[in-house]
């Protein structure tokens, strides 16, 4: 029972992503177009600064996810009430707060730090001031969207967030068809940020038609603010992996290499972070298995999702990797293949490394041990921040991307071999022969293939699809023979045949 509503979480969680992901991937090109390459590195660097801001966020959403799992396992509505009223009102707090900070330093964030053109500095201040209200509501977006998540709802959350991020991009070609420029894009936004808010509360009410306002007691509050206090941690970094390299190139390349590191880096950070929303479902799992006291049946689960989610992850490295300059050339134009091959090649590898600790950490969190990721996960952003600073003085843009790589390989490898067998009920070893072995013997032929054809057979768009066919189908093959699970190749195969049986045969 577990292990079904797991996938289906799963599948809701992918696809509230995945989604939107392809129409924004669709929609990118038509929006550089519309904004031109400058424009469009000052709309990268306004959502970077507006997402950097978020750092003042403590995390609140990472306790109350736990927390509400638990009291729901339990069925204690009192103390679900308790946590959802402390996370709204923490919540509003940090957005003002942000969108104060961002309203008084929007001129001199504009035209003391980063270079921008002339014409266009005045419209960044301002678009700048309008995004303020948009973090305010983007922050209240955040948690009310966590609420659902953490009663194992995701199919509540998917369905508006894959309303909503679909609608956005495509609303965004729509304004800058009419005619309207950068603030209008922005304004659009923010009016999305708020009715995407109304629609999640109301979404809350039918879930919990017994909430009601109820501020918790001081040891709820404690518990609540130390684990959001480390979980904050993790969300610095990731933040700051986020966004600050962003604001360095800004700050030392210009816009118009921000708009082509900003691309690449973004299709590889949207295609190789699906997978963690297969895997992000596990948080509110394993904090209700570990109340429970069930570590077989988490232990049991851990290691299947991670064959299953680095397999994926490690197929769509292949695809992205391996086509990175066909992939950019046909989806942007020549000259952004020329300078975003790299980066991009360069990033899906760093992201897939990252990828391999999201579900430890996840489990991590869910056992209760949010100082030990967080830790970690600060300790990355402050080595990985200075070797992108390094390395886009030294090589421009492919320096950013090289020295996120060089930070993801050894701190992911630093936090596999420390949690495992101590914060994570299951042994390196194990980790390796049954999750991660079957993953490599699957893989490495098909990416060895793949490239040797890619540079030797390639010489045209018919080339380039063939291959990139044979290569999808060669990972689909090989995923079923090598890591798909006898078992679950058994169901997979008598779904299939009961597909097939003619109605009432």
């Amino acid at each position: 029972m577990m292990n079904l509503r797991l996938v289906r979480n799963a599948w809701s969680n992918l696809l509230g992503a995945a989604v939107p992901a392809l129409v924004m991937l669709a929609t990118v090109p038509l929006v550089v177009r519309g904004l031109g390459e400058a424009g469009y590195g000052v709309y990268s660097l306004v959502t970077a600064i507006v997402g950097y801001f978020a750092v003042i966020d403590i995390n609140v959403t990472a306790g109350s996810v736990k927390y509400i799992a638990e009291h729901n396992a339990r069925r204690d509505d009192d103390s679900i009430a308790e946590t959802v009223s402390f996370g709204i009102a923490a919540y509003a707090a940090i957005g003002v707060l942000g969108a104060a900070g961002i309203l008084i330093g929007a001129r001199t964030l504009v035209t003391g730090v980063f270079a921008l053109p002339a014409a266009l500095t005045e419209e960044a201040v301002a678009t700048l001031r309008l995004a303020a209200l948009g973090f305010l509501l983007g922050q209240m977006q955040n948690y009310l969207n966590s609420v659902p998540q953490s009663l194992m709802r995701y199919d509540v959350s998917g369905r508006v967030e894959m309303l909503f991020g679909a609608l956005v991009p495509l609303g965004t070609v729509l304004v800058l068809m009419l005619g309207y420029g950068l603030f209008e894009v922005i304004a659009l936004r923010v009016a999305a940020s708020s009715l995407h808010c109304l629609v999640l509360w109301r979404a809350i009410r039918r879930l919990l038609p017994t909430l009601r306002w109820r501020w918790p007691a001081a040891g709820m509050r404690s518990r609540l603010l130390n684990f959001s206090g480390w979980s904050f941690l993790s969300r610095f970094a990731a933040l700051s992996y986020a966004h600050a390299d962003k604001l360095i190139i800004g700050a030392l390349a210009g816009v118009t290499a921000l708009a082509w590191y900003t691309v690449a880096a973004t299709l590889a950070n949207r295609v190789l972070g699906l997978s963690f929303r297969l895997s992000g479902v596990f948080f509110p799992a394993a904090s209700a298995l570990a109340a429970r006291g069930e570590l077989g049946r988490l232990d049991a689960a851990y290691l299947k999702a991670t064959r299953y989610v680095v397999f994926l992850n490690a197929a769509m490295l292949v695809l992205v990797a391996v086509f990175a300059q066909r992939i950019l050339q046909h989806w942007m134009d020549a000259e952004f293949a020329r300078n975003g091959a790299t980066v991009l090649a360069v990033m899906a590898l760093s992201q897939f490394a990252d990828s391999l600790t999201s579900l430890p950490s996840l489990v991590n969190d869910g056992m209760g041990h949010p100082r030990v990721s967080g830790l970690f996960a600060i300790a990355r952003a402050a080595a990985g921040l200075a070797l992108v600073y390094g390395g886009v003085l030294g090589w421009g843009i492919d320096g950013a991307a090289w020295g996120h790589l060089a930070a993801s390989l050894v701190f992911s490898g630093a936090f596999l071999l420390y949690v495992h067998g101590r914060t994570v009920p299951t042994g390196l070893a194990c980790l390796l022969r049954r999750g991660y072995a079957p993953v490599a013997a699957a893989i490495c032929p098909v990416a060895m293939a793949a490239f040797v054809a890619e540079t030797l057979f390639d010489s045209g768009g018919r080339d380039f699809v063939l291959i990139l066919v044979a290569t999808g189908l060669m990972l689909a093959v090989l995923g079923v023979l090598f890591v798909l699970e006898r078992e679950d190749r058994r169901q997979v195969w008598q779904l299939w045949r009961a597909r097939r049986q003619p109605a009432g045969g």
